[in-house]
């Protein structure tokens, strides 16, 4: 088995788009330095919002001043759905698609970023689980006896191959920054790509719509990653800085038992984890990794 900082070799995962940090938490025209896929990579963005990347070199070092449409031998990159994205392959043209995005009552931003010592993939399943609210998010997301998750639907769609789990549903007392009393809410998961994925949920706002949260996973290394938490909300009464407090708690909550699990990498073997009736999404996204031929971040089935 690779080292868990070791770089990737696996083109599922070498041909994604991957984000490597939020457009206006970068300081234009600088050098801005991460790591990607057991790889150290720089980039940098101009005040229009253009992007380059390359994989880190002495000559550009982390801080200097760079015109990025200067930079020579660069990666795939683009800025889109608030964040600096490359690729160490060869990446689709599109990554994926959300319309909602560009509706004009809409306010997007980037809730946080937090770092995770955990795989990727093992921080997808965890957004996809409704099954630990009451327990990690009591009086939040979920509270005790209301243990129930609700029969869902769960498919691969046969036209975008992304992951759909529809007709969620949990009583939440506290679902949103905005939330004033308890109430049963709907979800929608979206998993577009191995490390992305999209929950649509009931929106207090404008009942006949719905919210959007996003974690866009950057894979550090095979054990290691940046959850980037999108939002794009029907809300004009809440301060960014009152939402992103809610949504800050919320995923502070989630870093120990994330972090708790093991073995780190997620095992794709369908025994190797026992699975209950919530577990549908998790088994199938496990068995989709595999079709994929993902292997970078996880335990292969044998």
């Amino acid at each position: 088995m690779a080292g868990a900082n070791s770089e990737c070799q696996n083109g599922a995962v070498l041909d994604q788009w991957h984000p490597l940090g939020a457009i206006d938490e970068a300081e234009p025209n600088v050098v801005h330095v991460t790591r990607l896929l057991g790889e150290s990579i720089s980039f940098a963005v101009t005040p229009e919002g253009r992007s380059a990347a390359w994989r880190t070199r002495g000559d550009l070092a982390a801080g200097m001043p760079v015109d990025p449409e200067s930079v020579a031998g660069t990666l795939p990159s683009r800025c889109e759905f608030l964040y600096v994205w490359t690729s160490l392959g060869d990446p689709p043209e599109r990554s994926f698609e959300i319309p909602e995005f560009f509706e004009p009552d809409r306010r997007n931003f980037n809730a946080c970023t937090i770092g995770l010592h955990t795989s990727a993939p093992r921080a997808v399943e965890n957004f996809l689980d409704m099954g630990h609210f009451p327990f990690v998010h009591d009086g939040l997301l979920g509270s005790e006896p209301r243990t129930e998750v609700v029969d869902y639907n769960v498919h691969v769609d046969g036209d975008t191959n992304e992951i759909w789990a529809t007709e969620c549903q949990f009583w939440q007392p506290a679902a949103s920054a905005t939330a004033t009393e308890g109430q049963m809410v709907d979800y929608i998961y979206r998993i577009m790509q191995p490390y992305s994925i999209l929950l649509y949920k009931s929106c207090p706002a404008a009942p006949e719509r719905m919210d959007l949260i996003g974690l866009f996973v950057q894979a550090t290394s095979e054990e290691h990653c940046r959850g980037h938490m999108f939002l794009s909300l029907i809300d004009d009464e809440s301060s960014i800085g009152h939402i992103r407090r809610f949504v800050q708690t919320i995923f502070a909550q989630d870093v120990p038992i994330i972090e708790n699990q093991n073995p780190k990498r997620l095992p794709l073997d369908p025994q190797a984890e026992t699975p209950i009736r919530s577990d549908r999404a998790s088994i199938l996204y496990r068995r989709w990794l595999s079709d994929l031929g993902v292997t970078y971040a996880v335990i292969p089935a044998a």
